[in-house]
Order: structure tokens, then C-alpha cells, then sequence
């Protein structure tokens, strides 16, 4: 593989700090990759376990440990995302990627600098929302390891094709397809702060159990998914419809009382709600919205996808 010398790297001596200095950037990866949290720092732990079972004279002859790491975590994720569906045949419900709280330095953190197309880039906080990233769990793992390493992190299609297994070509067409899906799937972006209006709104209308102004906040074609995993209480089919999302929310807000306090936030970079019970949170929300009106609302439940939010 042609390496690129990497932030960081001293090729002539890597060292503890050179190397765990790449952390940030693999943990973007992994997460971009594979849609949790956990299942990212466990790439990155497996990662730097075969950098060290190297012995030193093997680290020495590596001309940049950076793009090494990085080849090496990618090839573990694509592994990981060929098993993904045979797993989530026993998971229980909907699957949804796992929510993070408010972006930190190493999710917004930008790679480098080039020159692809803007018109066939996303930018690095686009890629973390979670209507990118619902799009991203649709694709192959080779489309998605193709466009995320091609299209978010800069690579070129040589470097994407050794990582794949396949041609420069091939993967160039693969990330062609990614971009194809991406561009069909997203809708036009309101600014944050107008979202917000939304989000807010539709909380205050929620709280209030009030069916109509639930209504009118949503896309009548809108859609809400739940995610808990068999660990927690929740729908297990995607709710289809704007009145039947409303009705169904406005019983589940009567379901729990006044033990619920919702709180604004952001999730994945965009406004969003979180549902805290008995002082734990017990729900994440996240919102994809087109206009004035909600199309998506992702609700994730299962506690072992919360395990950011109760640390942060």
C-alpha cells in the first residue's frame, strides 16, 4: 500500500505518543463505519493489539503507522459489517445506530485537505447524523467502507481498493452507488436553529398530549423507529403515518406520567430530545426534518446504546 504520511507519525522511531495520537481519527472511523460507539472503540483496541504484537524492528520498517492503523481498523470493520446481518437476524426490533451526545473535538475533528468534487462530498458533520447514518447501515459493507473512506476521510480509490479486495474501479463504482443512495434518501436541510423550533414545538405539543398539534408538526407520510433491543419496552415495527405516529406518542406520553422530564438536546450533531426517568435517561431521540414538518423520528431505548449520554 502507497502511504501518506500521517499528523503525528515520526517514521523513524513511532513511539507511544505518535501512535495513540491516531485514536481520535480511528474512533471517527469506527463509528462511521459501524454505527456504535462500543463496537468503534473495540476496533480501535483490536487495532493497536496488532500494532504492538509487532516487534520493533516490524514498527521501524512501517513508513507511516498512521496510515497503517487506519488501513488495518478499516479491514476489521469490514469484517465486523460482513457478520453484521447474520447478528441482527436475533436482534430484537429495529436496529438503529447508536446516538451520541453533543459533538466533541474527535467526532467534528477534519482529515486533511484535497481536492475531491465538493458536489460528491459530504462533510464530516453531515456524515454523523442520523439520517446519514440510517442510509449508511442500508448499503453493502464494501459500498460503505468504499464511500466513508473515499468521500469522508479522502482516500484515494488505490488505497480504498487494497483495504476492499477489489479494483480501483470497482471501488469507484461503489462509492458512486453509496453516493447515489445518499443523494436519493436526503432531504432538503432547514437550519438548526429552525429545527429547533421544531423539536421544541413538538415536545411542548407532546408533553401536552395534544393530538392535532402533533399532527401538523409532522410529514403525513412520516415515520418513527424504535430501538430496545429486547431490553427495554418499545414498538417493534417502524410507526407509518403522521396521525398514527401522534396518537401513538400521545399514549405513550400518558403512559408515563409525570415521571418523564424531556430535555432539549443535540443528538448526532442536529436538535433532539432526550426522555429522563427517575433521574436516568431512559430514551434518545433524534429527528430528521424537512421543512416545517418531522419525516423521521429514531427513538433509541436499548441502555446499552445509552452508555454515552449517562457519562457525559
Amino acid at each position: 500500500m502507497t502511504t501518506r504520511a500521517e499528523p503525528g507519525d515520526d517514521q523513524s522511531d513511532p513511539g507511544l505518543s505518535a501512535i495513540m495520537s491516531e485514536r481520535r481519527r480511528l474512533i471517527n472511523l469506527g463509528y462511521r463505519l459501524l454505527g456504535s460507539l462500543a463496537d468503534a472503540e473495540d476496533v480501535v483496541q483490536e487495532t493497536y493489539a496488532r500494532w504492538y504484537a509487532m516487534s520493533a524492528r516490524e514498527q521501524q520498517a512501517i513508513e507511516s503507522p498512521g496510515a497503517w492503523l487506519m488501513t488495518v481498523a478499516s479491514r476489521i470493520c469490514l469484517n465486523l459489517l460482513g457478520s453484521a446481518r447474520a447478528r441482527r437476524e436475533t436482534y430484537v426490533g429495529e436496529w438503529i445506530p447508536e446516538p451520541l451526545p453533543e459533538l466533541t473535538e474527535w467526532i467534528t475533528g477534519r482529515v486533511g485537505a484535497g481536492g475531491t468534487d465538493p458536489a460528491d462530498r459530504v462533510t464530516l458533520d453531515e456524515s454523523v447524523t442520523m439520517a446519514f447514518l440510517v442510509v449508511l447501515d442500508a448499503m453493502t459493507p464494501a459500498e460503505r467502507v468504499a464511500f466513508v473512506l473515499h468521500d469522508v476521510f479522502r482516500y484515494p480509490f488505490g488505497e480504498v481498493a487494497e483495504i476492499v479486495g477489489r479494483t480501483p474501479a470497482a471501488c469507484r463504482q461503489l462509492a458512486s452507488s453509496a453516493r447515489r443512495r445518499i443523494r436519493t434518501a436526503r432531504t432538503p436541510a432547514s437550519p438548526a436553529a429552525e429545527q429547533a423550533g421544531i423539536v421544541r414545538r413538538f415536545r411542548t405539543a407532546w408533553e401536552a398530549k395534544d393530538i392535532d398539534a402533533l399532527v401538523s408538526l409532522l410529514d403525513p407520510d412520516a415515520t418513527a423507529t424504535a430501538d430496545g433491543g429486547g431490553l427495554a419496552a418499545t414498538h417493534l415495527h417502524p410507526i407509518v403515518g403522521g396521525e398514527q405516529i401522534a396518537r401513538a406518542y400521545a399514549e405513550i406520553a400518558r403512559l408515563w406520567g409525570g415521571r418523564t422530564t424531556f430535555l432539549e438536546c443535540t443528538v448526532n450533531g442536529l436538535p433532539g430530545l432526550v426522555a429522563q426517568q427517575d433521574g436516568t435517561i431512559a430514551t434518545v431521540f433524534a429527528f430528521e426534518i424537512a421543512g416545517d414538518r418531522i419525516r423521521h423520528i429514531w427513538a433509541v431505548r436499548n441502555p446499552e446504546k445509552l452508555r454515552p449520554w449517562r457519562i457525559s
